[in-house]
């Protein structure tokens, strides 16, 4: 009887999300194109815009990457050909986002469930009771505006999040191949979650160590790093027979790395290389790329007892820092939070990192209409509300950071628990 209680409350959950996004799909049929154009939702590599453009011209046998518009990966392009033309038809292009969502939501129940987040094999939280359920994380992932939103203007950055939330599910339950290929699908998909592996293999390999006798760590993480490397072949290689050719690769992941194309969006980049002399252009492109991934080595190595949240933290890292960011990493990186409900109490400043986002996002798109549609304004009104955007999120990542420490802290030094600490 309990067992149905339970699959009724995930039933609810699930079948309200999905209501409330066909209700904003149908009653409102101009919303789904409305959000499409907002660079606050969409970036030049997960447009559905130009996820569109690219299969008009993969149905026309033409390749999508000769125009230097379409830099998404090929095996998108089998999967959305197989639908009926969303123009037409568009309702079958709204259920696979809807069942997108619900089934991230659904992996980060199972990684709710697991209490990885308070307990792990090396570490244990003194405070780790006080959580929030499965259902109550699930709701708040599905009923977030930025979740809703990113779902109404169907970027392709809700795949990689779901494959990953995926990846980390598998990992939790010790199936260390079912996570590198999910993992390998999201880096396929987008490039940066390739720098979740670190992080990710040690946590596979912690679950799975402590159910069974396994070989050194070294080994376990070179042998998953050889299925990574063997699964992204595979998935380049399939790329090249769906294409016909590897031009993908240059314009997919090149997009991604050299920056070429300096639409606006929420992250840093954009304004930054707009005013980049082309002497200082590659120099600068190597420092922003080895700040992003910097984080990794020493997240991973100071956190080696809770990997699940080093992958929260990177998250909210690349939320920031990543070349092309948009809301869709924020609601990921504040659907991940939640599970760490037992520091909330450590955290100093979540009012005012809260405070921050809120009214960025709120004057986000009047700053946006200013400078181009108004003519009021000039592109430092946008880029001047994107900072506030990334401040608000980096206190928000540097006080979960804190709490997560202090709480390590206090197991090491129970005379200190709940005194004052200061820096000196």
């Amino acid at each position: 009887m309990s067992t149905f209680t339970i699959d009724r409350r995930k039933a609810a959950v699930f079948g309200a999300a999905a209501a409330v996004r066909l209700l904003l799909f149908t009653a409102f049929p101009g919303l789904p194109e409305l959000l499409t154009a907002r660079v606050e939702i969409s970036t030049p590599v997960t447009s559905f815009k130009r996820l569109q453009e690219g299969l008009f011209l993969y149905n026309h046998n033409v390749s999508p990457y000769d125009g230097g518009v379409y830099h998404q990966a090929p095996i998108l392009l089998s999967l959305f050909s197989l639908l009926p033309n969303s123009t037409t038809y568009p309702s079958f292009t709204y259920l696979l986002y809807i069942v997108i969502d619900v089934l991230s939501a659904n992996a980060l129940m199972k990684i709710s469930e697991s209490g990885e987040a308070g307990s792990s094999k090396l570490y244990t939280s003194p405070r780790k009771d006080k959580k929030w359920t499965s259902y109550a994380i699930a709701a708040a992932f599905l009923f977030n505006p930025f979740t809703i939103a990113t779902c109404i203007g169907r970027p392709t950055s809700v795949f990689t999040t779901c494959a990953i939330l995926h990846a980390v599910s598998a990992a939790i339950a010790g199936q260390s191949f079912t996570s590198m290929f999910t993992l390998a699908i999201a880096s396929y998909l987008s490039m940066y979650p390739l720098l979740l592996f670190p992080p990710l293999v040690l946590l596979c390999y912690d679950r799975r160590s402590s159910k069974q006798q396994d070989s050194s760590v070294y080994n376990f993480v070179a042998k998953n790093a050889a299925s990574m490397v063997g699964l992204l072949y595979l998935l380049a290689q399939m790329s090249s027979t769906i294409t016909g050719s590897w031009e993908f690769m240059r314009s997919t992941y090149g997009v991604q790395l050299l920056l070429p194309d300096l639409t606006p969006n929420v992250g840093l980049w954009w304004y930054f290389f707009i005013e980049m002399f082309d002497s200082f252009r590659n120099f600068f492109l190597g420092v922003f790329w080895i700040h992003l991934s910097s984080y990794v080595g020493g997240l991973t190595i100071r956190l080696r007892r809770q990997p699940l949240f080093v992958i929260t933290t990177l998250l909210g890292i690349f939320a920031i820092f990543k070349p092309y960011p948009s809301i869709s990493d924020t609601s990921f990186f504040l659907a991940m939070l939640p599970l760490y409900r037992h520091v909330f109490p450590l955290m100093r400043y979540t009012f005012l990192a809260l405070s921050t986002i809120l009214y960025a996002t709120l004057l986000g798109p009047a700053f946006y209409y200013l400078w181009i549609y108004a003519g009021s304004g000039n592109a430092n009104f946008f880029y001047a509300i994107t900072l506030v955007w990334s401040l608000g999120l980096s206190i928000l990542v540097a006080d979960a950071l804190f709490a997560v420490l202090r709480d390590e802290w206090e197991v090491e030094r129970p005379e200190m628990r709940g005194k004052e600490i200061r820096q000196v």
